[in-house]
């Protein structure tokens, strides 16, 4: 994506710019989808942190590899 931002952190979460919370919850699956082809999730958790609001998805990688990934929900959160 644009900001550079892959996920990894709060710092580097990625921005889901939708203004509901279907829209924006596609988006994330949307995003997993093409960079992580073939991931599973584990769950999620709903984290807040410095007035924004963070989805956090545990994923594995097609490889094998456990990842969590971070999106800023803010802008959706709460929004039908």
């Amino acid at each position: 994506d644009k900001s550079g931002n892959d996920g990894s952190s709060y710092e580097k979460a990625i921005v889901i710019d939708k203004n509901n919370e279907s829209a924006g919850i596609a988006e994330e699956y949307k995003w997993l989808r093409e960079n992580y082809p073939g991931y599973t999730s584990q769950g999620q958790s709903l984290q807040h942190k410095d007035k924004k609001v963070y989805d956090v998805l545990h994923i594995t990688t097609k490889e094998g590899e456990k990842k969590d990934i971070y999106f800023d929900i803010t802008k959706f959160f709460g929004k039908f």
